[in-house]
């Protein structure tokens, strides 16, 4: 991974030396998986933030209604580069589907910054830096929560989004992996919502009836996490098992203060819009960036979500 890391800051050093007089306009692209989140619009509040100061460029900021509408965000960033912005944030929605778009903003001089979920392997040369929650490590906490909580025995369901997204691999792979590695629980079912939140209330509503000695259960995004809770409770389960969720929109903050959530993993998604504007800004201004920044996760309870630190990212 540090060798990849090293060959994007070159990468990101080559680009900008070879920008064409086309991709001259004065706007930096925001374009996220969808604006029908309040993820989402939480990054786009952050890269507003991030605008401050940056006068002589304006933002815009899309996304496909729905997460799992990727030609849309194929288009969104197609369009981009054929009007000439002069850079984009990008939370790709499919890591293969979002590659020639990407290879093509590189080839027009168009300096690409990755948020939240990476592009697939090889497509490392077209983008300068990626911005993201370490997936992998947050999967694995929120695995550590769940055994904490039930212990090394027993049953759990995992409530996924879009299979083969970046953040999903590494997130669900590591909560998955941390499970096998350190107990005997048995995963009984890994559904995928789209994420859709009525599609995740019904398929949480299938599971707990099929599994009603459930002990635990995890969803993995936001509209899964908020489908999942609201099953719980229409189920009456709330308090028999352990349920743990990601992201922390106003909803997943009230289950957990309800006790209907143990627990959340909340992304700095303020810091992806601010800090992917920011590595933009300074990529134009010819500057280094690094290649990878951590963008970090804090796990939120009932004990600590009017601290100081889970305030500061939830939303």
């Amino acid at each position: 991974m540090k060798s990849v890391f090293r060959s994007l800051a070159l990468v990101g050093a080559v680009t900008l030396t070879a920008m064409p007089a086309a991709a001259m306009a004065q706007e930096i692209a925001v374009i996220v998986k969808t604006t029908s989140s309040n993820f989402w619009q939480n990054v786009n509040r952050g890269a507003q933030a991030g605008m401050e100061g940056l006068g002589s460029y304006s933002m815009s900021f899309d996304g496909p209604a729905s997460e799992s509408d990727i030609a849309a965000q194929v288009n969104m960033v197609d369009n981009a580069i054929n009007r000439g912005v002069a850079g984009i944030v990008l939370a790709p929605s499919d890591p293969e589907a979002l590659v020639p778009s990407v290879q093509r903003a590189y080839e027009s001089g168009i300096p690409v910054v990755i948020i939240d979920s990476m592009l697939a392997e090889g497509a490392e040369e077209y983008y300068q830096a990626f911005l993201s929650t370490d997936n992998k490590a947050a999967g694995e906490l929120m695995a550590q929560t769940m055994i904490e909580s039930i212990g090394t025995e027993g049953q759990i369901a995992i409530m996924s989004y879009v299979p083969g997204v970046g953040s999903e691999i590494g997130r669900v792979g590591g909560f998955t992996d941390y499970i096998a590695a350190n107990s005997e629980i048995e995963i009984v079912n890994t559904l995928y919502s789209q994420s859709q939140m009525a599609t995740a209330l019904n398929q949480t509503t299938d599971i707990l009836s099929a599994y009603p000695e459930l002990d635990g259960i995890f969803g993995a995004n936001e509209p899964t996490a908020v489908g999942m809770g609201r099953a719980i409770v229409q189920a009456g389960r709330e308090g028999s098992l352990t349920a743990l969720g990601f992201d922390g929109n106003e909803d997943l903050q009230q289950f957990v203060r309800d006790g209907v959530l143990e627990a959340i993993a909340v992304q700095g998604s303020f810091q992806m819009g601010e800090l992917g504007v920011q590595a933009v800004a300074d990529l134009l201004a010819g500057e280094e960036v690094e290649a990878f920044i951590n963008t970090g996760v804090v796990v939120v309870t009932a004990d600590n979500i009017d601290d100081d630190e889970a305030q500061n990212v939830l939303y």
